[in-house]
């Protein structure tokens, strides 16, 4: 967002071109790739739901699934049930969570209604229930989790557990986990125990594909070492695994030494030859790993190895 002169500070010296103050790059690029990176997923959750699942008589979790069964139920189109049931969380979303949030998903749950519109004469790809809920989940996973990293979301349900959280000792994923199982079992009543049991293929595929849709195949992870030959293994991440490393002052709690903390941001597949590598040279070295979601900024690019 541009910040608006101040029309009444006169007392700025004119200062030569070169010495401007730099300007903030514009954000529109930015606002372009979220809605269309947006559009993309929401589509992707039309086809989903219209090519491979509904036909199938397979349901997904949340407002989504309930909306299938209520379709099904009612014999009306399935865009007006997603888009009606929404509504009422899109506005506690609002109030609660911030506009932002609220008018990507409403933008989602939109664009995923008229995609189900549009696509519900087209003829689905297979019979095969199994199939079905593979691919079907594949797809489905991948559009939620691009809509996710967007900043948006396609079902009103994520809500209500935000909500319910703030008020139980429960945990978000506790509570979507409660309401997706009442939901799931509920298709067993409208389309048979086999259908559930697909949809419960169907959802844990799309549970696994959003986590690598957000996070990506290549995971990165922090990893802390406390080590008196700090120093060589510092030079042998560097050199061996073509990693960044940064030295960290530390001081044990109980014994009140000094002590070098090495810190360093690998990949998920460097992992074993880290650990390798510091077992080479110390094999009572202190080790500690953790996934981190996201990487931005600092040195992480990878360098040569020798």
């Amino acid at each position: 967002m541009a910040v608006p002169s101040n029309p009444q500070s006169t007392d700025r010296p004119n200062l030569p071109q070169d010495l401007q103050p730099l300007k903030a790059p514009t954000s529109k690029a930015r606002v372009f790739m979220r809605i269309l990176v947006m559009l993309i997923g929401a589509g992707l959750v039309s086809v989903a739901l219209e090519v491979f699942l509904v036909n199938n008589n397979i349901i997904d979790g949340g407002i989504t699934g309930i909306s299938i069964m209520l379709s099904h139920l009612f014999h009306l189109p399935l865009g007006i049930f997603l888009t009606v049931l929404n509504i009422p969380f899109l506005f506690l979303g609002y109030k609660q969570i911030g506009k932002t949030f609220a008018f990507s998903t409403l933008a989602a749950v939109l664009v995923m209604s008229i995609g189900t519109a549009l696509l519900e004469p087209v003829k689905p790809i297979t019979f095969d229930p199994l199939l079905a809920a593979i691919f079907g989940g594949v797809i489905l996973g991948a559009g939620v989790g691009l809509v996710i990293r967007a900043g948006g979301s396609t079902d009103g349900s994520e809500i209500v557990a935000i909500l319910i959280n703030k008020k139980t000792p429960f945990s978000v994923g506790e509570i979507i986990m409660f309401i997706n199982f009442f939901i799931l079992t509920s298709a067993g009543f409208v389309f048979g125990w086999n259908n559930a049991m697909y949809s419960l293929i169907a959802y844990f595929i799309a549970f696994k594909v959003i986590d690598i849709t957000n996070e990506g195949i290549d995971q990165s992870k922090s990893v802390w070492i406390i080590s008196e030959k700090y120093k060589d293994i510092g030079d042998a991440l560097t050199q061996r695994l073509g990693r960044g490393v940064t030295y960290l002052e530390g001081e044990g709690a109980y014994s009140g030494d000094s002590k070098k903390v090495i810190f360093v941001v690998i990949t998920r597949l460097e992992e074993a030859k880290l650990k390798a590598i510091v077992g080479d040279w110390d094999p009572d070295a202190f080790l500690a790993v953790g996934n981190i979601h996201d990487v931005k900024g600092g040195r992480f690019k990878k360098k040569d190895i020798h």
